[in-house]
């Protein structure tokens, strides 16, 4: 009986020890440090599995599982909506979004008005341009966002960041949903609806090029779907996160830079990581940018300098520290 008591005793003694090491601490709302212990476990929210999100969170999670020992993997997600809240429940650590999304999340607006606002959402880095991609086929003879008007168009994927700025941009060209037909596709489920011609059009934003437009040149002729600079300073006077950009020509056999609207993406990371773990996260995921530029071209308009500066939300304590460590400001 006794041997019994003392076996009891000694699994209860376990699985204290086991209980009161926990691998996340309680921390405050920027992520200030709090005594926490460092979590081994990583995932990183991304986004469809043939976008850039996917092909550089692949490669990040390889990074920290190389360099910081970490157990780290990434998720297939319908994007920033999707990553977002995954984020809100921590079911995840890390995770890609758009800054429309993100401000939206931190302001409780549109996605998110009945959930409400998400306050304690936090930037590591701000990173490359997502460039509004409206892709059509030469042959459907659309030439403007106004031109869209009673046609099949794939509006990205529920919960995706493609689905809230395809809403945006439409409206900033005086249409709704109730315009056109929308249909809620992914890049992949997009590009194969073009080929199969059962829609005229899709709503691609992602960082250049897109691996899957490239995909649909190869078997048909593919067009890029303007919008105007003008029309771009309208919508960023209602939505400042809007900013004027290019499609280089040539990218998609384009003869011609097509002007568009673009928004930049911001990695999030869960406010309650340590001040230290964040700190090592930024500082890996920048010594290793290279890896990253490697791993899709998108990559390559990750810049340390501006990584840190005009981000929607504030910035986790420790990717700050690192930043003012780097760039002493």
């Amino acid at each position: 009986m006794k041997k019994w008591v003392s076996f009891l005793l000694s699994v209860l003694l376990l699985l204290a020890l086991f209980g009161c090491g926990s691998p996340v601490g309680t921390q405050g709302g920027n992520g200030s440090s709090g005594g926490a212990s460092e979590q081994m476990f990583l995932t990183i929210a991304t986004g469809g599995s043939s976008g850039p999100y996917y092909t550089i969170g692949g490669a990040l999670a390889k990074v920290y599982k190389d360099k910081l020992g970490y157990n780290a993997s990434v998720q297939s997600t319908g994007a920033s909506v999707e990553n977002v809240n995954l984020l809100k429940a921590k079911k995840v650590d890390m995770a890609f979004a758009m800054s429309d999304v993100v401000t939206f999340a931190y302001n409780g607006q549109e996605s998110f008005k009945e959930s409400g606002a998400i306050k304690d959402l936090r930037a590591m880095a701000g990173l490359y341009l997502n460039y509004v991609q409206i892709i059509t086929l030469k042959d459907r003879n659309i030439k403007s966002v106004t031109d869209l008007r009673g046609k099949r168009v794939g509006v990205g994927a529920p919960n995706s960041g493609v689905e809230v700025n395809a809403r945006m941009v439409l409206a900033g060209h005086g249409l709704t949903y109730d315009d056109i037909t929308p249909d809620y596709l992914s890049y992949a489920e997009a590009v194969e609806q073009l080929k199969n011609n059962a829609i005229d059009a899709a709503f691609v934003t992602s960082g250049l090029p897109n691996a899957t437009v490239l995909d649909l040149m190869t078997t048909a002729d593919v067009e890029i779907v303007p919008i105007q600079p003008a029309d771009v300073d309208k919508l960023a006077a209602e939505y400042p996160f809007f900013v004027k950009a290019e499609i280089p020509a040539g990218l998609y056999n384009n003869d011609q830079p097509v002007p568009t609207a673009a928004i930049r993406n911001i990695m999030l990371v869960r406010s309650d990581l340590s001040e230290e773990q964040v700190y090592k996260l930024t500082k890996t995921f920048f010594e290793n940018l290279e890896t990253l530029q490697e791993a899709h071209n998108a990559a390559k308009k990750i810049s340390l300098e501006e990584a840190g500066k005009n981000l929607v939300i504030p910035l986790h304590a420790g990717a700050e520290k690192y930043y003012k460590e780097m760039l002493g400001n």
